[in-house]
């Protein structure tokens, strides 16, 4: 007998892979955990039946929504992320050594748990072992609430818009985020597929812009992201990912990112013109 996961990516769509056992399943409070071993994408874990990450393309994803902000920024000294428990996004800004501080700030601390058990490569920098990393397992709308003016970048690594993630979309939590950053501080999001979800685009974009003054869109490939094409929100109170990116600073990295560069920063930020229109101002 196989074994294969399929997940919808539309009533007529999805992605399908081959499974060779299960390593966990199990209901926290908020969510349905399942981590898998695949043929293919290697461990995948999975919440509400929907591919958070896998072990073989998990660095596209944690490479942009790190990197980007943390090389626009000048001084990006302390960082907090919202969600993001499988750790990938906690490692990638640790590579930063201007980084002071980084704090995980994660719902559902099953997701932690389980992945620093086994998911190792991710996890690696939320184990307890590096001092400058603190983990809260805590609602993200609670902490940025009592935590204002306080953060250079804050990353929502979130899941999709659906059970605890639906607040983290809304415009009066991009305003609470607006103020826990500091006069020059940054917030990127993951925003979903500019081909799958457009109505889910133009209503983020648009809460955002009327709280940030400056707003942009970005892409990266994500093979078991719904449609392979997958977007970013850049939200910051002063700096311009383009224009007041410091590619030579990104160049001069004495760290290796598999996906990232500095020229793809740029390109990034070039959109289709289908994508570009769907969430004009």
């Amino acid at each position: 007998m196989e074994l294969w996961y399929t997940e919808k990516h539309s009533e007529n769509v999805g992605i399908t892979m081959k499974v060779s056992h299960s390593l966990f399943s199990g209901k926290s409070e908020f969510q349905q955990l399942e981590i898998v071993e695949t043929l293919e994408y290697g461990k995948m874990m999975l919440l509400d039946g929907l591919v958070m990450v896998t072990e073989r393309d998990e660095f596209i994803y944690h490479d942009m929504i790190v990197h980007p902000a943390l090389f626009t920024h000048p001084s990006p000294k302390k960082i907090l992320v919202i969600g993001g428990g499988d750790g990938g996004s906690i490692r990638e800004i640790m590579k930063h050594p201007e980084v002071e501080q980084a704090i995980l700030c994660e719902i559902d601390g099953l997701v932690i748990e389980k992945s620093i058990e086994f998911l190792p490569t991710m996890a690696s920098e939320i184990d307890g072992s590096n001092p400058r990393v603190k983990l809260h397992v805590d609602d993200g709308l609670a902490y940025i609430r009592d935590h204002q003016n306080e953060f250079d970048v804050i990353l929502v690594d979130s899941t999709d818009p659906i059970g605890p993630a639906v607040g983290l979309f809304e415009e009066d939590f991009y305003r609470l985020v607006y103020g826990a950053l500091k006069e020059d501080g940054i917030m990127v999001a993951q925003s979903e597929s500019p081909f799958y979800h457009p109505k889910i685009q133009q209503a983020m974009y648009a809460n955002l812009r009327n709280v940030f003054p400056i707003v942009e869109m970005y892409q990266a490939f994500i093979p078991t992201y719904p449609s392979g094409f997958w977007s970013f929100a850049f939200a910051s109170k002063r700096y311009h990912p383009v224009t007041d990116f410091d590619a030579q600073r990104a160049a001069k990295r004495d760290f290796y990112t598999k996906y990232y560069n500095e020229q793809l920063h740029l390109g990034a930020f070039m959109l289709p013109t289908f994508a570009r229109e769907n969430i004009a101002k």
